[in-house]
């Protein structure tokens, strides 16, 4: 929700100045080129972008008191209160890409309408999408139109589709699509493999813009009060203790598309990347029973249920009697 404007980074330089002086009166100074130093902490409580620190950054409010401080390499903090309308701010790049994105930190997002996401833009067609983190007591997606689901890094996301018709955008006031990936398990640290996302966002029909704009892991809040201390680094490792993915759940992923629904049951499709010697296992939930299965071997039929290859390929299905519960499993994939 944020209108690209563009301000210098400031850059400091200093110049070191050798004296030598030889017996007699003899002076000869020798120049040396400026070497760049770490920029100092910068806050800025308008509507800007730059770099600092070799990251790019940006900072967008409509109204109140929201500040965000640029600290050293990647990190920075912010502070909103409730006199802010809405406000979104951070660190990444110029440029988003399927980078692996390690973070850690604090997120107080206290009894509020805020969260932590990775935030990003594409144009043709114009898109603004999230990786959400954690969030307050306002699921940001709620109202959106729910296409599925992604297990990645150690934890589930659904995956939603909104529509904003004439808002602020990087473009000016425009109508766009808004990609959501939602993770059912919060966290404030930890590292978000972007291909996967994207990945599962082009197989539920949902096709980002050619030309991306910036990507930054990002603080936002609407009406309500909060605070955030974030580091961004690109790769794994670093960023202070990340929660990882388990061992062997890096390359596996599995996705969740909506099938037939019936007057009682419904299907799932299920589509899994990465290898092709998995595990993949699906959490019923109460009431609910496997109804029928195919294109892999399903072990199970209430409670927690696991399917496996059986040599007709890495996509299957399955029919769930919903027994009035028609909320979605949660899926696990594991390769090997």
């Amino acid at each position: 929700m944020t209108e690209e404007s563009t301000r210098p980074a400031r850059r400091r330089r200093g110049r070191l100045r050798l004296l030598a002086a030889a017996a007699g009166a003899v002076v000869m100074a020798i120049s040396m080129a400026g070497v760049a130093h770490a920029e100092a902490d910068r806050t800025v409580s308008s509507n800007t972008t730059g770099t600092h620190n070799g990251y790019y950054f940006s900072f967008w409010k409509d109204s109140g008191n929201a500040s965000m401080t640029l600290r050293a390499d990647g990190r920075y903090t912010s502070s909103w209160d409730r006199s802010t309308n809405n406000w979104v701010g951070g660190k990444g790049w110029a440029t988003g890409t399927r980078r692996t994105v390690t973070y850690s930190g604090s997120y107080n997002p206290g009894n509020n309408n805020t969260y932590l996401a990775l935030y990003g833009w594409t144009r043709n067609p114009l898109i603004e999408y999230y990786i959400v983190e954690n969030f307050g007591s306002y699921n940001p997606s709620s109202g959106a139109t729910r296409l599925g689901t992604v297990t990645t890094d150690g934890g589930t996301y659904d995956i939603l589709r909104s529509q904003r018709v004439n808002a602020p955008s990087i473009d000016g006031t425009r109508t766009f699509y808004q990609f959501w990936s939602v993770r059912q398990q919060k966290r404030s640290s930890g590292t978000i493999t972007v291909a996967n996302h994207f990945d599962a966002w082009a197989r539920a029909g949902l096709t980002l813009g050619t030309n991306h704009s910036y990507q930054i892991m990002a603080t936002e809040g609407y009406q309500s009060s909060g605070s955030s201390d974030i580091t961004v680094r690109e790769g794994t490792g670093g960023g202070g203790n990340p929660t990882t993915p388990p061992p062997g759940n890096s390359n596996c992923t599995a996705t969740l598309t909506a099938g037939e629904q019936f007057g009682d049951r419904f299907n799932l499709n299920v589509a899994v990347t990465g290898t092709s010697n998995w595990t993949v296992g699906l959490n019923l939930n109460g009431g609910q029973s496997i109804q029928n299965s195919w294109n892999a071997a399903v072990t199970g039929t209430t409670g927690s249920v696991t399917a496996r290859p059986n040599g007709n390929g890495n996509n299957f299905g399955v029919t769930i009697m919903a027994n009035g519960n028609w909320t979605w499993p949660t899926v696990t994939c594991r390769a090997g």
